[in-house]
């Protein structure tokens, strides 16, 4: 499967971006509300469930990569699916704003037969995030 990758500027410094992808109380409010815990420490791991049509996936998460307010990594995996990934975020001053490049790489394939793991649900799922639901948190 491709990479997913989204581009876009945001009206807001990169410092702000950096919090609300890094700060579990930001996180929540705009990515994953089931989310207890997160810190941009490489190594740091979490594990959460959120359900999705009637379905519970847990997501694993492990950070990878911390250059403070440029780039976060980290793994991404649902427990007792097979696949692997890593979501990389990139953050680079744009004027007064913020260019934010996320790309979503699979490492190893997650169930194919299973449409809430196809590339055209991972895509939707990731535009809503960074297209509405983090503009309209940014925008607070």
């Amino acid at each position: 499967m491709k990479p997913i990758v989204m581009e876009l500027e945001l009206p807001v410094p990169r410092e702000r971006v950096w919090q609300a992808i890094t700060e579990p109380t930001q996180m929540r409010e705009w990515y994953f509300g089931e989310m207890d815990d997160f810190r941009a420490e490489v190594g740091f791991e979490t594990c959460f469930v959120v359900t999705c049509e009637g379905r519970e996936f847990p997501h694993v998460w492990q950070v990878t990569e911390v250059v403070h307010e440029m780039r976060l990594a980290y793994g991404w995996r649902y427990e007792g699916f097979t696949g692997d990934s890593v979501v990389t975020w990139d953050l680079a001053d744009a004027g007064a704003g913020t260019h934010l490049k996320l790309t979503h790489e699979i490492l190893k394939p997650f169930p194919q037969d299973d449409p809430v793991f196809s590339h055209e649900s991972c895509a939707g799922g990731w535009h809503y995030l960074l297209h509405e639901s983090l503009q309209r948190y940014l925008a607070k």
